[in-house]
């Protein structure tokens, strides 16, 4: 599985598309927007997008999707608890820092859930904190993990915007995320790629 990095929007957010290399499928994971750059770079490559995976619904994770399903008809998948803060400016953030914006087409996942897109299997865990609704997506077979802003490079996410909590987000680290194994790498919503091995032993936070 090829991994490719875009950082994009007002906030600097990793967008990633994930490919896997045997078949031309891939999928998004939180599309901050939708320059035509990365448009033409997968049309360019020859890559099929199946579907767009949302760790989180604040605005800087997510708005890319309406450009993306304009040339896309595929899938949104979100955390089944995530959808009040899909459809809430407020909540999402966008109402104070980019223009109000909602979305309320996403299709709801559960923890512990499988997605099998493109023959990749993803597991999803949830891991409220920064949001009530966050999630992590897990490939096992790859030793993969996308965090979006649950857990970064000797950081966490921030947990004082509207659903987060501290406390949850600690223990969702610790209990969900320190039980995969050490060599699993992470690639988080912001700043550079890490692994579990490695904030097990130099997070501060946890």
């Amino acid at each position: 599985m090829k991994i490719e990095k875009f950082v994009l929007g007002s906030m600097g957010t990793n967008c990633y598309i994930a490919v896997n290399e045997e078949n031309g499928g891939c999928f998004l994971v939180d599309p901050a927007a939708w320059p035509p750059e990365l448009s033409s770079h997968i049309r360019a490559g020859g890559k099929k997008p199946l579907a767009v995976l949302l760790t989180h619904g604040h605005f800087d994770h997510i708005m890319g999707l309406d450009g993306l399903l304009r040339e896309y008809d595929i899938p949104v998948y979100a955390f089944e608890s995530e959808k009040e803060v899909l459809n809430s400016a407020r909540l999402n953030l966008s109402a104070m820092m980019a223009g109000a914006y909602t979305f309320s087409d996403a299709r709801y996942v559960k923890d512990g859930q499988i997605l099998d897109i493109g023959g990749v299997q993803i597991r999803v865990i949830h891991t409220p904190g920064h949001t009530s609704g966050g999630c992590c997506y897990y490939i096992e077979k790859e030793g993969i993990l996308f965090s979006g802003d649950t857990l970064f490079h000797a950081s966490i996410g921030r947990t004082d915007f509207p659903t987060g909590s501290s406390s949850q987000l600690v223990r969702s680290v610790k209990e969900r995320l320190f039980d995969l194994p050490d060599e699993t790498k992470v690639y988080p919503g912001h700043m550079e790629e890490t692994s579990i091995g490695y904030e097990k032993k130099y997070n501060p936070f946890v």
